[in-house]
């Protein structure tokens, strides 16, 4: 008998604690800050003569370019069943894209939700060089790192960015 109320017991304690334990986590995650960056979203460089880069990764490495330089295409981790991409681009070295930053790079990531996150970032002190720009296949902000590296964000539409390749024929590189 003993026995039995001893498993009662234990049993209900460890559904109270579970319960306890799922409300508290449950709670947690509403409070926790947006989720951030979920991915690369493209790779940005100078260079002297980007035709000429963008022939020769085609040429050499396999890419299928196009005049922007080349799409990744991927599997989202969080669902199997859509696709992601990621843009990979050769600009003149003379481009004032890259601006305020002097570097040669620069890298776009994927995140969710760029309100929330550019509002976090501002209370942080972050330095947010433009306003959000929304098109078609997403949203886009620019921001600085503590390096003066120049980092676009991007929360990107999907379907949108393969509509788009679409239109401009363009392969992506799976």
């Amino acid at each position: 008998m003993k026995t039995k109320v001893s498993i009662t017991i234990a049993l209900l304690a460890a559904f109270f604690l579970g319960f306890a334990f799922r409300s508290v986590t449950a709670k947690m995650s509403h409070d926790s800050p947006t989720k951030k960056v979920t991915g690369i979203g493209g790779i940005f460089f100078k260079c002297k003569n980007p035709k000429a880069v963008r022939e020769w990764y085609q040429t050499h490495l396999g890419f299928y370019v196009n005049q922007y330089g080349a799409v990744f295409e991927w599997r989202q981790g969080a669902d199997s069943s859509k696709k992601g991409f990621s843009q990979w681009s050769p600009f003149n070295e003379k481009t004032k894209y890259f601006d305020p930053s002097t570097k040669d790079f620069m890298i776009n990531y994927r995140v969710e939700n760029l309100e929330a996150l550019v509002e976090q970032l501002k209370q942080d002190s972050v330095v947010v060089t433009d306003k959000i720009e929304t098109v078609e296949y997403g949203k886009f902000v620019h921001i600085m790192d503590i390096e003066g590296n120049k980092i676009e964000l991007w929360e990107p539409n999907d379907i949108e960015y393969e509509k788009l390749g679409a239109t401009m024929n363009c392969k992506t590189i799976k």
